[in-house]
Parts: structure tokens; sequence; C-alpha cells
């Protein structure tokens, strides 16, 4: 068995006001939507699925790895985007986290450069 991609689900109240913000906020591409209960995004060759549901609060639903982590925290200080945690240095890296629409918690971390 070959495993060539894992997308995530996170469940969202309003499906359009959530593509509105992966896309437009966070740079994700719309692959398909389904009727009007469903959707799936890409961005960097990975992807992510929104399904209208009841969102269920957890401590974090996503994490983002990504070598630039000072200039992502600039391009999504300047946007709409609810920074619930500030940029800080941690034993393992830097990260920031921001909520989407939902409540669902993003965190983007630092990963080294090769």
């Amino acid at each position: 068995m070959t495993i060539e991609r894992i997308s995530p689900l996170l469940l969202v109240s309003d499906l359009d006001r959530s593509i509105t913000f992966y896309t437009q906020q966070l740079g994700f591409q719309l692959d398909f939507k389904y009727q009007d209960f469903y959707a799936g995004l890409t961005k960097d060759g990975h992807s992510i699925h929104l399904k209208i549901g009841k969102p269920v609060r957890q401590d974090l639903e996503l994490l983002f790895a990504t070598k630039h982590i000072e200039s992502c925290y600039q391009e999504l200080s300047g946007r709409q985007v609810n920074i619930s945690q500030e940029l800080q240095i941690m034993p393992y890296g830097k990260e920031f986290y921001i909520t989407d629409p939902d409540g669902n918690t993003l965190a983007f971390v630092s990963i080294p450069s090769s």
C-alpha cells in the first residue's frame, strides 16, 4: 500500500466563508466543491478538506511547517487573520497560531533549512 496524500478534514459551519478564508487569507486553491457541504483545497502540493458540520473545539487542528516562519508571520499579520499566539521561540523552533472563522486552531512552525 502506498499513500500519496493525507488530507485533514475540518468541520466548518459556513462552507463558502471557510473557502474564502482559506483561499484569500492563506493562499489555498479550491480544487472542488461538492454541492453545498464539502470542498477540497490545496496549497504547495498539500490538501485539506472542509465539510459542513458542528466544529468540535480541540487544542490544535492543523500544523503547517515552513522554512520561512518570519516572512509567513509578517504576511499573515498584514491580513485579516486572527493571530491567537504571536510568533515566539520554543525549544523546537519558532511558532505562531491563528484561528479560522470557525475557531479551528492552525499552527505555523519553523523547520530547519536544508
